[in-house]
């Protein structure tokens, strides 16, 4: 995937109603905490679900794991262990799943789904991801967490950007503009884009740079949902860069 931009939009315009600055600020019993939290770990499940799959473990005991980790995270009764995490989302569920699955081996006791709540939306699983992996290594299982942690916000980007064009009647043509993106492979010229769809090759390159535009905007937006502070954006955008491109 080729760089992306780094857009010098008003980090503070963009930080000002993201969801992990809401929690970390939470004072006591917050609703607007908790249901920032739920809403998080609904967007971002899949790299815990791929860190425990990596640990090991068959596709429905991940699936119990993962449901019971997030159980114990939104039923939690106060939050002053988050609010003293500081930075970013991605990290500290890493932490602390890895806390969980350490207490619940030496407590040895049944990890039970979700308590009795289904909380997370498990069956959307894609029928690759509940393949088995290879065996556990610790290591691997941090770095494939990395990647789907990226890839996650990547596609929830589009998912937003496609709704956009979708609500004014252009789908069809966020589908051919999209694969004018970096990453997606074998992916036509320009010139190949703008004859399918009747254009001149100038509208088509503004049209892909309005899109590129707006991609990047909502990239730092979904970013900055999973970090502390504005100045933390920038950090986190080039180690999701990074990452996609290791």
């Amino acid at each position: 995937m080729g760089p992306i931009g780094l857009s010098r939009e008003n980090g503070a315009a963009v930080f000002a109603t993201t969801h992990w600055s809401v929690v970390l600020e939470a004072q006591g019993e917050s609703p607007a905490a908790q249901e920032a939290l739920e809403n998080l770990c609904r967007t971002y499940w899949r790299p815990v679900y791929s860190f425990v799959r990596r640990q090991g473990l068959g596709p429905e005991e991940a699936e119990d794991v993962t449901q019971g980790f997030f159980a114990h995270l939104l039923e939690r009764k106060r939050l002053s262990v988050v609010r003293k995490e500081k930075g970013r989302l991605r990290s500290f569920l890493l932490g602390a799943l890895k806390y969980f699955m350490a207490d619940e081996r030496r407590r040895a006791t049944a990890i039970k789904r979700g308590r009795g709540q289904r909380l997370i939306p498990l069956e959307e699983l894609r029928a690759d991801e509940r393949i088995d992996m290879e065996p556990a290594d610790p290591v691997t299982a941090e770095m494939i967490y990395e990647r789907r942690w990226a890839l996650t916000i990547l596609e929830h980007v589009l998912s937003r950007l496609k709704d956009e064009y979708r609500a004014v009647g252009n789908a069809a043509f966020f589908d051919s503009l999209k694969q004018l993106l970096p990453d997606e492979p074998g992916s036509p010229s320009q010139a190949d884009i703008a004859a399918q769809l009747g254009m001149t090759e100038n509208a088509l390159r503004q049209a892909f740079y309005r899109f590129r535009q707006r991609y990047q905007s909502l990239l730092r937006e979904e970013i900055a949902h999973t970090v502390a502070t504005p100045g933390d954006i920038e950090d986190e955008l080039r180690h999701l860069i990074a990452v996609i491109e290791a």
